[in-house]
């Protein structure tokens, strides 16, 4: 019966079609204007992947961010005091010498052509791909946008935050339950510092005291990974099973109570977003793990269209750091 069902599925998910459009971006914008531009970022992402693999989680997490503060339009590549990459939720980003390595490269293949929020969105689902995830067509066409303010990136969903409070935060982007939770799943190749959890194992509701939701394997484990008087520096993994590699496992952890941010953990605790976490995470191997590539797919061609500026809206940066 598995199998049978395994089979219908996948067959149904191939006869789907593919958007070629989204928010006035569409798949292939540059094959006329400089047909090397996804080759250059594939290229440019898959050598620093090498030297760091480590890094697609830092792109993914980057692109993110960029996409939830002025849409999709490469802000947080902006440096400055009061730029949007200095904002408290934005510390701590990586990734950023990739994207500039490639715009250097595009520079001088096709100068002024493409866009900076591209390349990211193209570094993004080359990250995916390159950590054994899917791959999809990314649409294009997003320019560059000419405002970047640390104020403005407060409302970035947080690891505190209560599902309520994440539902909203996507609601205002546009995105749904089903997007909230397979975006959550990018955190399966991802890292945080012990800091960012670490009140969930000793003071957790200021008495002293870890958090319920956690299991006992997981608080014994988190706690020697961070121990109460350690610096709060130490990086330990989001996916304890398969930390480098893109799949469903994310998803398991937080069905058995081994989330490691409170937010990813909570979604196991509202009824809506529980039964998203537990079709994720199910039993069916090859199923589960076909669902959660074709889902991802779609929330981030949907997340990658927020707010996009086309057209005559925004810039073509010379350097992704800098307004022209």
């Amino acid at each position: 019966m598995e199998i049978t069902l395994l089979i219908i599925v996948s067959l149904s998910l191939f006869l789907i079609p593919v958007a070629k459009s989204q928010g006035g971006l569409k798949s292939g914008f540059y094959s006329s204007t400089c047909p090397k531009a996804e080759a250059t970022v594939r290229s440019t992402v898959e050598t620093h992947f090498k030297n760091d693999p480590t890094v697609a989680a830092g792109i993914l997490r980057l692109h993110f961010h960029d996409c939830f503060v002025e849409g999709c339009d490469g802000s947080i590549l902006i440096k400055g005091r009061s730029a949007e990459i200095n904002a408290l939720p934005n510390l701590g980003l990586r990734g950023f010498e990739v994207i500039n390595d490639a715009k250097t490269q595009l520079e001088a293949l096709c100068p002024g052509v493409v866009s900076c929020a591209d390349i990211l969105a193209l570094a993004a689902r080359d990250s995916v791909d390159l950590s054994n995830g899917p791959n999809w067509a990314v649409p294009t066409g997003r320019r560059d946008g000419r405002v970047s303010s640390s104020s403005k990136a407060s409302n970035l969903p947080s690891p505190l935050d209560s599902v309520d409070t994440q539902r909203q935060k996507f609601a205002d982007k546009g995105l749904d339950d089903q997007d909230l939770v397979t975006l959550a799943g990018a955190h399966t190749i991802g890292q945080t510092d012990c800091r960012f959890f670490r009140y969930r194992l000793y003071n957790f509701t200021t008495t002293g005291n870890s958090d319920p939701s956690l299991s006992q394997s997981a608080l014994t484990n988190f706690q020697t990974l961070c121990p109460k008087s350690s610096s709060g520096t130490e990086q330990v993994a989001l996916d304890k099973d398969s930390p480098m590699k893109f799949d469903v496992s994310y998803f398991k952890n937080v069905r058995d109570g081994n989330g490691v941010l409170e937010s990813d953990q909570r979604l196991w605790g509202d009824p809506a977003t529980r039964d998203i976490v537990q079709n994720y995470a199910g039993r069916i191997r090859g199923l589960l793990g076909l669902r959660f590539d074709y889902e991802f797919k779609k929330s981030m061609i949907k997340m990658s269209s927020i707010e996009v500026k086309t057209g005559a809206q925004g810039e073509i940066r010379k350097v992704c750091s800098r307004f022209n």
